[in-house]
């Protein structure tokens, strides 16, 4: 993790974050236009209307740009949401992921949260190890067609 510096927003973080999602998710899952459309329009919605008491935008960078970020979003009636989590693969096996979700937890605890929830997909397993080394439970599992393909969407939660 050499180099990476932790920061909230700045100026360019909704392109990179939403470039650095729909660039691995084509590559990888031959997601479409749609998973991209999604990201930056629902990640500006997030940031324009983020309660910093609440809510938390934390992205790691680098001497490169992007290295990683993960939000918490207060909006939920069932609790935070942990979102738009991803670590840009250069920066893979150095911890990254790990301390960026640590940082979102203890945030979440700290601003009173008592249930931190996600969706993710089936196959994304070095993810889904975090998840459950850090305390969430697999709670609701489906398949659907999105973003060009067909996943399994599941769903964990974690109570603090």
């Amino acid at each position: 993790m050499h180099g990476a510096k932790f920061v909230g927003y700045y100026p360019g973080a909704i392109g990179e974050v939403t470039g650095l999602h729909a660039t691995y998710y084509a590559q990888h899952w031959c997601f479409d236009l749609s998973f991209e459309a999604q990201v930056g329009r629902e990640l500006a919605e997030f940031l324009e209307r983020a309660d910093p008491a609440r809510d938390l935008f934390l992205a790691a960078r680098g001497e490169d740009g992007m290295a990683g970020c993960v939000a918490l979003d207060s909006g939920f009636e069932e609790g935070a949401r942990l979102r738009w989590f991803i670590v840009n693969p250069v920066w893979h096996g150095q911890g990254l992921g790990r301390k960026l979700l640590s940082r979102s937890l203890d945030f979440a605890r700290q601003a009173g949260h008592r249930k931190v929830f996600l969706w993710t997909f089936a196959g994304l397993d070095a993810a889904r190890r975090l998840y459950e080394q850090a305390g969430f439970t697999l709670a609701e599992e489906h398949v659907v067609d999105q973003w060009g393909n067909h996943i399994t969407e599941q769903k964990f939660e974690l109570y603090l």
